[in-house]
């Protein structure tokens, strides 16, 4: 998160003069596909399905999502980096996909730094940490007692490798309690885990997880992110309760390595295009995603300090996935 702020200031603007200043004008000729390498419905679906239909617009050629879910995202992600270096293929990527599954799967199958274009950085949101209505655990002080009871807590994640997985190691290292992590193919499964009092708690992003809270049927006791979150103003960061606990979700746009420059110009200005509409910024705002901030030349330096400081809290958690 301290790499996060020091480019955020450096870096304000998501194009670049860097980039060649040709265009080539047949580009695009067809549809372009971006594929979300989680299912239907999730948060980072969601944001790509925003930023899409504003690309759509601006590159005067549909922009198709596909849903490519499995493995932390390593699914989906493998199959942009195979696919042709022709600007037609591209990954709504994560801090999952792009940081975290480095770090806890000893044969991914990619490098996100190798092998991917990053293109624009799309947005970030803390998480929130919620429990069932009916939970016992009133406080986040409550759920760390119980966490140190003899049978511990269970918490439950949108697979191994997203940022409430590792959110519940860290939890769980910075406490000293028994969290028990579930992964569940989707977002959603896992709050269904947490309605259904299968699992005691979850870490996920406001979008998904404020339409039960707004319902009755969920409770917030904490917030990943230090500064807290715009949407959930009344939710105190968990930082307040458990030192130095500060984490962030995170979306960025990538492509095959090896992109021509004039292909790679485009989508990032349509991208930077898409992120000035007044749509995506009052669907992120009521969501409570902040827009971008790192800009096209930043964007190599941001992954590796990200890969950095998430390889550091797995390596903590001893989080690997076989």
């Amino acid at each position: 998160m301290r790499h996060f702020i020091k480019l955020l200031a450096v870096s304000l603007t998501v194009c670049s003069t860097g980039l060649a200043t040709s265009a080539l004008a047949e580009f695009p000729e067809r549809a372009i596909k971006m594929v979300v390498p989680f299912g239907a419905g999730t948060s980072t679906d969601l944001v790509a399905r925003a930023i899409g239909d504003e690309m759509s617009k601006s590159l005067g050629q549909p922009v198709v999502i596909e849903n490519r879910a499995g493995a932390g995202g390593s699914i989906g992600t493998q199959e942009v980096v195979a696919a042709d270096p022709d600007g037609y293929t591209l990954s709504m990527g994560t801090v999952g996909t792009l940081a975290i599954n480095k770090a806890i799967y000893p044969n991914l199958p990619y490098d996100p730094q190798a092998d991917l274009t990053p293109l624009a950085f799309i947005g970030y949101t803390p998480t929130l940490l919620v429990v069932n209505a009916d939970s016992p655990y009133q406080t986040l002080d409550d759920l760390i007692a119980a966490s140190k009871g003899p049978d511990g807590v269970v918490f439950a994640s949108a697979g191994n490798g997203t940022s409430g997985h590792l959110a519940g190691e860290k939890l769980k290292v910075a406490t000293g309690g028994d969290m028990i992590h579930v992964p569940f193919s989707s977002g959603a499964e896992g709050l269904t885990a947490v309605l259904s009092g299968e699992v005691d708690f979850m870490f996920y992003h406001p979008v998904a997880a404020l339409p039960n809270i707004e319902a009755g049927t969920m409770r917030a006791l904490g917030v990943s992110g230090k500064a807290g979150s715009p949407v959930a103003p009344d939710v105190k960061p968990i930082n307040d309760t458990v030192e130095d606990f500060d984490l962030i979700a995170w979306w960025l746009v990538a492509g095959p390595v090896n992109l021509p420059d004039d292909v790679t110009q485009k989508l990032v200005s349509a991208l930077g295009d898409s992120l000035e509409t007044d749509s995506v910024k009052a669907h992120f705002k009521t969501n409570g995603i902040q827009l971008g901030g790192i800009g096209y030349d930043g964007l190599p330096e941001f992954v590796a300090s990200e890969i950095e400081e998430w390889g550091a809290i797995a390596e903590a958690a001893k989080a690997r996935v076989e």
